[in-house]
């Protein structure tokens, strides 16, 4: 049956899995953003990186709560590279939000919290550094 304990763990916590070991599922070009992923990152939260869900590079952490009172424990600011796309995740509805950035970005696709980009060559860096920064800001302000 396995460790009925483990399966009280929320789908999206952080673990003490290397990060070496996901971004190294990563091969070619891609692996040489993930780690320049890694480093913006890295550098816009002033944190270091912890894996969560087995697959999603997380920086710092929130506690957020619904009005229903439900919550959870997510990062504030993460992301999650693959063979196809990297993954970076915002605030809610950050595309609508500032419009003006995703203009400029260059090449992407939007959800609702998920940034697309299929290469960093295409991106604007200093757009996606604005964008980190301005969801690490309203994170933050969230939490206080």
């Amino acid at each position: 049956m396995g460790d009925p304990m483990a399966a009280k763990q929320p789908a999206m916590s952080p673990s003490d899995m290397p990060v070496s070991e996901v971004l190294d599922r990563v091969t070619g070009p891609r692996r040489a953003e993930a780690d320049e992923l890694l480093a913006m990152h890295r550098e816009t939260s002033g944190s270091e990186p912890v894996v969560w869900a087995g697959r999603i590079i997380g920086f710092g952490e929130y506690e957020y709560r619904y009005e229903s009172g439900r919550g959870g424990v997510v990062p504030e600011l993460a992301f999650a590279t693959g063979s196809a796309k990297h993954t970076i995740y915002l605030v809610h509805d950050f595309s609508e939000r500032w419009p003006d950035l995703m203009s400029r970005l260059g090449k992407h696709s939007a959800s609702k919290v998920c940034l697309y980009l299929t290469r960093l060559s295409g991106v604007d860096r200093d757009v996606l550094r604005t964008l980190l920064q301005l969801s690490l800001d309203e994170t933050r302000g969230a939490k206080g």
